[in-house]
């Protein structure tokens, strides 16, 4: 299977060397996945469409767990959402399912499927969040050992949730600091990048002793997990979350950006996050970006649409607030194209010292990447990269990934009774691209009623 996989990547033409050709998002390259996998996917895809079955996933679990027995209800997830979706719950397992998605010109990006929810009960004493500390660093570690020569064409890339080492009630109380007129020096990201490299103590006076010494603590767990994955070579990307929690996850990542990611790092092993579904994210990534080009600092960014529309809509009507968000997917994908502009603008400019990962599902945006790329000079294989999820989107993945273009799927992995709770999360999240995976769902019907048929 791999050698003709590998005879049919090779036989694939990718853009013109001679100009810019768009790809073809026709499901074509579904040829090379088996019946069984797309079968899955199209069933998955569905259910996953059908909003009673997001919004009451949990409840559903438990249902099915209480009328089937753990064993069978296990056994049912494991050869749907959690075949779709994870990559397996041993190392071993995880091999194999990167290797796969080797073969077909695709690479790994793994997740610990481990955070804080805001409004979860608080977590009891240091335990809990040094215990995600530990899984980190073992993320980390499996992340090196499947790309065993990192270089400008095999960056290893992992996914780093913040609010799985620090408290999510400490970043809103950051947050809810760190927005007022004139808010203390204390909070710069120069004192915490000095509290983090010295080991000396940290006291931050709106903070209580407990709330200090847990400040600490994540300070400590965060330069610990950069320290270890720099020395493995691992890039983290940090993920972006409510706009509670994210001006305080920003202040930690450009504290952490101003130690790990200097001119002589070979390039940002910390990126942020920016969601093109705020209305403020192009001015904030502009600044940012003129900020690090200023201090000489690289810039990593992993360009989103958003995830949390619901949530943050309901949050503003709460406080009577603004609604942060932009007011239809139209303005979304208007801000997501300026922002893609403005970092392929800088990429161009500032070459190694700035990578982007392109996270999207969307064709459009996906095509506006590569036809800026081939405008800007941007080589395929250097500092950007495209990110999709595993087990959604293939036929833009392994479009890009035949055509030589870097590509990356978000791999969750873990056990089921941590993954299928992270899984529905991220279902509940991400309602708009399930629903909008029709465009999916059609590419693989037509493939499978070919091989039904006996097309050729």
């Amino acid at each position: 299977m791999m050698l003709r996989t590998c005879r049919v990547l090779c036989s694939q033409a990718g853009p013109s060397a001679g100009g810019w050709q768009p790809l073809s998002f026709d499901g074509g390259a579904f040829h090379l996945k088996g019946t069984g996998e797309l079968t899955r996917a199209l069933l998955v895809l569905r259910l996953c469409a059908w909003p009673p079955l997001v919004t009451h996933g949990l409840a559903l679990q438990a249902w099915s767990q209480r009328l089937l027995g753990s064993r069978l209800s296990g056994a049912l997830l494991r050869a749907s959402i959690y075949g779709q979706f994870v990559a397996g719950e041993t190392a071993e397992e995880v091999k194999g399912c990167v290797q796969q998605l080797q073969t077909l010109g695709l690479r790994p990006l793994l997740a610990v499927p481990t955070e804080e929810e805001p409004d979860s009960a608080v977590k009891t004493g240091e335990a809990w969040y040094e215990g995600n500390f530990s899984a980190m660093l073992r993320c980390v570690d499996l992340s090196r050992g499947l790309l065993e020569t990192p270089g400008p064409t095999g960056n290893i890339l992992m996914q780093l949730k913040v609010t799985a080492l620090t408290s999510a009630r400490l970043c809103k109380e950051l947050t809810s600091w760190i927005r007022k007129p004139g808010a203390s020096l204390e909070l710069s990201p120069e004192r915490l990048a000095e509290a983090m490299d010295s080991g000396r103590d940290l006291q931050v006076s709106h903070l209580n002793a407990e709330q200090n010494q847990h400040l600490r603590a994540s300070l400590s767990r965060l330069h610990r997990v950069v320290k270890h994955a720099r020395a493995q070579h691992v890039r983290l990307l940090v993920d972006a979350e409510y706009t509670f929690l994210n001006p305080a996850l920003s202040l930690l990542v450009d504290a952490l950006a101003m130690r790990w990611n200097g001119p002589g790092e070979g390039g940002p092993w910390v990126w942020n996050t920016y969601q093109a579904y705020l209305k403020d994210t192009h001015e904030r990534l502009r600044r940012a970006a003129e900020a690090a080009d200023r201090a000489g600092l690289a810039f990593g960014v992993k360009l989103v649409r958003g995830a949390y529309l619901d949530k943050e809509r309901e949050v503003a009507r709460h406080h009577g607030t603004e609604d942060p968000t932009q007011p239809d997917y139209e303005a979304t994908s208007q801000s997501y194209s300026r922002c893609l502009e403005l970092m392929l603008t800088q990429v161009s400019h500032r070459g190694p010292m700035c990578h982007l990962m392109v996270a999207s599902h969307n064709e459009e945006s996906v095509h506006q990447a590569t036809k800026r790329m081939w405008e800007l000079g941007i080589p395929l294989d250097g500092p950007v990269c495209f990110g999709q999820l595993l087990g959604m989107c293939d036929h833009v993945s392994l479009a890009l990934g035949q055509a030589s273009y870097a590509v990356y799927k978000s791999i969750p992995y873990g056990s089921l009774e941590e993954v299928i709770p992270y899984l529905i999360r991220r279902a509940q999240e991400n309602r708009s691209v399930l629903q909008g995976a029709r465009r999916e769902q059609k590419l693989l019907s037509q493939e499978l009623r070919r091989r039904v048929l006996g097309g050729a």
